[in-house]
């Protein structure tokens, strides 16, 4: 008898995983950006079809990748390529060298297509004669709408939110409210999740997910199966607590609201995914005192953004170097000090360093608060001390076995418990002072932690050393 049972970890040979097809876009994206180029710029009629049906993710993606002659002459040769779901894939700064090369026309059709969240986004990187022609070329209600959301700050939910959404009365039916949808047709948003119940006032009261809608009969009033649960936005709330309020309560959608609560639109969670991407990346980068470096940068400007970060790292260490002149005279009688003391700073740079991105990390998701705070203090105290102690003994040992003296043994023990401890509690005290004084702890803190880490160590070492040597 033949044993016809399959073996359910095999792959079906018919069916494409998403793997599979992810890579066969990327390859058919390569391939038709590497023959243009093969081909000087020249754009066949095979070419053509081949770019113009990208999907926009992937032409935005190779695109991005050209020098700025060659995305020049891209779009000089095929203008038709650069759709409004191609410049909405598009990086701000891509995007603010396309704008110029583009007509007004093009541009006015492009933002006449586009959901108004991206829209404003397009909008806000043109320079200002070309934004104000593109205005004037819009439709009233649009023009009005950009307007609107340019007036806002740009970290603001109002410059971001999407101003086209799906509001029923209470005394609506879900047959109401399918034939409104029916009836509205393109003034739908092109993506929603949610149908907002609101009163007489416009107020949300509630909401009805599309899939509960599609679930009821047309005789159900939505007041009796909306939920409840609602979590409005303010216009003027900044993005980065928009999208903690989107991670604190698993939403899909929001409606937001002006200062009367009454609602003027809507934040989804694909704007909510951008926003995350934007603000992680731009703690990882202000951590390390840079910015951002496209493949379209040049020298110079990445020069701008990173030489005034290392102009201060050049005060700070001059700080920690007038910490070592103090102890000339020392360090002279015992060469010893010179070989340890690098090791007690770097030691204590890297735990303040290990600290200060904990602390920042958790101040970015709201984990680290004034209610937590003393705690988070004493935690990272008790840590460093135990791993001071650690690396002390350690080093007090090798210290010994290189220099046979017990003294300098002990210096460089005491120092290392002493920078360990103060890197572990700057590590958390700087990144939380300056968010109590409003500034931006992952752009300042790691100077300050760096600093302190430095001249404790220097001066701690070198000043047991003076003690206890001399």
């Amino acid at each position: 008898m033949t044993d016809e049972r399959k073996d359910v970890t095999a792959p079906d040979p018919g069916v494409v995983t998403q793997e599979a097809l992810a890579l066969k876009r990327t390859d058919r994206s390569e391939a038709a950006f590497s023959e243009w180029k093969t081909t000087n710029g020249d754009v066949t009629e095979a070419l053509r079809a081949a770019l113009v049906e990208l999907h926009p993710a992937e032409f935005a993606d190779e695109f991005e990748q050209l020098s700025l002659e060659a995305r020049a002459s891209l779009v000089e040769r095929l203008p038709e390529a650069i759709t409004p779901d191609v410049l909405a894939e598009m990086e701000a700064d891509v995007v603010e060298d396309v704008l110029p090369l583009l007509s007004t026309a093009s541009l006015v059709d492009a933002i006449g297509e586009l959901d108004n969240d991206d829209a404003t986004q397009i909008v806000e990187e043109m320079e200002d004669a070309q934004r104000e022609e593109v205005l004037a070329g819009l439709q009233a209600a649009d023009r009005a709408e950009l307007i609107d959301a340019l007036s806002f700050e740009e970290d603001e939910v109002g410059r971001l939110m999407q101003r086209e959404f799906v509001a029923a009365s209470l005394e609506w039916t879900v047959g109401d409210a399918i034939d409104h949808m029916r009836r509205t047709g393109d003034a739908l948003p092109d993506i929603f999740f949610n149908i907002y119940i609101v009163d007489g006032d416009l107020r949300p009261q509630g909401y009805v997910p599309l899939s509960a809608l599609m679930r009821e009969g047309r005789g159900v009033k939505l007041a009796d199966i909306m939920t409840l649960k609602l979590v409005p936005i303010g216009d003027h709330m900044d993005k980065e607590e928009a999208a903690f309020l989107f991670e604190q309560y698993d939403l899909i959608s929001a409606p937001v609201v002006n200062d009367d609560g009454v609602i003027v639109g809507m934040m989804t969670v694909d704007d909510i995914i951008d926003i995350i991407q934007d603000e992680n990346a731009e703690d990882m980068l202000a951590l390390a005192g840079v910015s951002e470096a496209t493949a379209s940068d040049t020298v110079g400007e990445v020069v701008r953004s990173r030489a005034p970060w290392l102009f201060l790292n050049l005060l700070t260490a001059i700080l920690a170097s007038l910490v070592i002149a103090q102890f000339g005279e020392a360090i002279e009688k015992v060469v010893a000090l010179a070989i340890l003391m690098p090791i007690v700073a770097s030691m204590g740079g890297n735990a303040g360093t290990q600290a200060l991105t904990v602390a920042v990390r958790q101040l970015s998701e709201r984990g680290l608060t004034s209610k937590t705070a003393w705690r988070s203090v004493r935690r990272e105290a008790g840590a460093a001390l135990v791993i001071g102690v650690v690396f002390a003994v350690l080093l007090a040992a090798i210290a010994y076995v290189w220099f046979g003296r017990a003294d300098l043994a002990g210096v460089i023990f005491l120092a290392m418990i002493l920078n360990h401890l103060a890197a572990g509690v700057a590590g958390i005290a700087v990144p939380l002072g300056l968010k109590r004084v409003g500034a931006d702890p992952a752009v300042a803190s790691s100077v300050f932690v760096t600093t302190v880490t430095d001249v404790i160590g220097f001066l701690a070492f070198l000043g047991l050393a003076a003690v206890m040597l001399l």
